[in-house]
């Protein structure tokens, strides 16, 4: 390998990880790629997304070949960072993570499901990311790493003492231009983000927190139950 230093950043959906893209986008010493094995993992599981076929369209499907030739790849830049959901390594040998710096951002699940479910009306437990976010913690324990844990409320409430201590953490030098970009779309963002970015596509920053107060189905009760657990899990490591 050589001495590029490469990032993964495994979140889950409705997680502010595009607002942790566009953070690390605005590094002089980085470029980033958005969710590079979406593709794959669409073309694998079938499930339906927005713009499922745009997406299909527009990247490799073949995810061991994204891995290999690009996320593995050549990078113009010191720092390369790729912003993928969790769930999106179904099927892949996640060997390559060891060759890797990874991060894993994580939200409530009591705050994150009523978001989710506008635009995945019938989220699946793996779809919340959350169990692949704990097999990744794991197999960072495992090989006496120490996992690096963002959650996002505590980066809302306090986003520049949370990303210097990731800086710290990957040994970057910190650079407070991570914490303001330009408000609209950016030229890296996937094909799908006029189903998923409208926020953050208003934003020049973190926002503020806001605490969500709406009612979950009732039908998603047992998919809560299930989740929080595995929150609780990744949360005990967060910054």
């Amino acid at each position: 390998m050589d001495d590029v230093k490469r990032i993964n950043l495994w979140s889950g959906p409705r997680n502010v990880s595009t607002a942790v893209m566009y953070a690390f986008r605005e590094r002089p010493d980085t470029s980033v790629v958005d969710e590079p094995l979406y593709a794959h993992y669409l073309s694998r599981t079938g499930v339906e997304h927005p713009a499922v076929q745009d997406v299909i369209t527009s990247q490799n499907t073949d995810g061991e070949a994204v891995v290999r030739d690009l996320m593995l790849g050549q990078s113009d830049t010191p720092v390369r960072f790729f912003k993928h959901m969790a769930h999106h390594l179904e099927g892949l040998d996640s060997a390559f993570l060891g060759r890797m710096e990874n991060l894993l951002l994580t939200r409530d699940p009591r705050q994150m499901l009523p978001s989710l479910i506008q635009q995945v009306p019938d989220p699946t437990i793996e779809g919340t990311s959350l169990p692949t976010q704990v097999r990744i913690l794991d197999s960072i324990i495992a090989a006496g790493g120490e996992p690096i844990v963002i959650e996002s409320k505590r980066l809302l409430l306090d986003p520049e003492a949370v990303l210097q201590t990731v800086c710290e953490r990957l040994e970057l030098e910190w650079d407070s231009g991570m914490l303001s970009w330009t408000e609209g779309p950016k030229p890296e963002d996937g094909v799908w983000a006029p189903h998923w970015y409208h926020n953050v596509h208003r934003s020049t920053g973190f926002g503020p927190y806001r605490e969500k107060d709406e009612n979950l189905p009732k039908h998603l009760e047992a998919l809560l139950a299930r989740c929080i657990p595995l929150f609780e899990r990744l949360e005990r490591h967060a910054i």
